[in-house]
């Protein structure tokens, strides 16, 4: 059972991981540094020198830093990919009379099996907005399942996971308001980016310090629900310390969603007054994606079906 629970922790971490890199290739230009999938110019490892071009290609538009920060943001989907098949394996062997974690791991495995296709229609369509959010949504619903895998697998072999005292369901409900907000938020600002590309794309030339004046609402939508999710991550905050005064372990989990708003709020003024510089861009990305995660877990923790003595942090 320890060996089911260190695997899937190791796929939570590397998933994450693999969000950040793939924001670090975004922010980099180098999404299309591979054109092809899931080769890269014909090659299983990309050229090292333009003799090992396709002829179609010309030696002057390839740049060998891009091919390789693509082909290395693939490798580790790969890794991530053996990962993930080896808690379905690990799933079945130890929990296969347990369905809350053997269809989960099936689960997984058919959605990063989807992702793996799915990443080369991406490069298929040249970065299409529409499909690289749909990539990060796909993404983010792998690292719920593996989050809820710990969790069970954690529960199911006895570790000491804090566990809520009998009433939290009120607290259950609240993070569950807090991460369908937040969710929303992440829908908002893929629609944001994706606006952004399209006044490139229409403008290459225009400053980056104007473009989020030609994006419209967008951008006043996204920081209103930035602020609404803020409040809402201090109000559970408030609610974690009134109902569980007995389980410190919960209540400092509920402290990171809120540290998390506030340095996700930082980066967003941060894109706005410097122009939207691509490092600040991988930071609003990693800090939404580990809020997103600290938030299922703090809804997979709280959940009626865990309730009982509050366990020691």
């Amino acid at each position: 059972m320890r060996g089911f629970r260190h695997i899937a922790v190791a796929a939570t971490a590397a998933t994450f991981l693999l969000i950040a890199v793939g924001g670090f290739v975004r922010a980099a230009g180098a999404g299309l540094g591979c054109p092809d999938w899931p080769r890269c110019f014909g090659r299983w490892i990309p050229p090292t020198d333009v003799s090992q071009l396709p002829p179609e290609i010309d030696p002057e538009r390839f740049d060998f830093a891009l091919a390789w920060i693509e082909y290395v943001n693939r490798l580790l989907g790969v890794v991530v990919g053996l990962l993930i098949v080896a808690v379905l394996v690990s799933a079945w062997y130890v929990h296969r009379r347990r369905p809350a974690i053997v269809v989960p791991a099936a689960a997984t495995a058919l959605l990063v099996a989807f992702q793996g296709w799915f990443g080369g229609q991406v490069v298929a369509h040249e970065l299409d907005p529409r499909l690289v959010s749909v990539h990060l949504f796909v993404a983010l619903a792998i690292v719920g399942l593996l989050l809820h895998l710990v969790v069970q697998g954690f529960d199911a072999g006895g570790g000491r996971l804090p566990r809520p005292p009998a009433g939290a369901a009120p607290l259950f409900r609240a993070a569950l308001v807090v991460l369908g907000a937040a969710v929303v938020q992440v829908m908002l600002g893929a629609f944001l980016r994706g606006g952004l590309e399209g006044v490139v794309a229409a403008d290459p030339d225009l400053e980056r310090s104007r473009l989020l004046g030609r994006v419209g609402a967008a951008d006043e939508v996204h920081k209103t629900g930035a602020l609404v999710v803020a409040l809402l991550c201090a109000w559970l905050l408030w609610q974690a310390h009134v109902r569980l005064p007995e389980s410190p372990g919960l209540r400092r989990l509920a402290q990171a969603p809120a540290w998390l708003t506030l340095a996700q709020i930082a980066a967003g003024l941060g894109l706005t007054s410097l122009a939207l510089p691509p490092v600040l861009q991988l930071v609003h990305l990693v800090l939404g994606s580990l809020l997103f995660g600290c938030l299922v877990l703090s809804v997979l923790l709280l959940a009626p079906g865990r309730a009982g003595p509050p366990a020691a942090p």
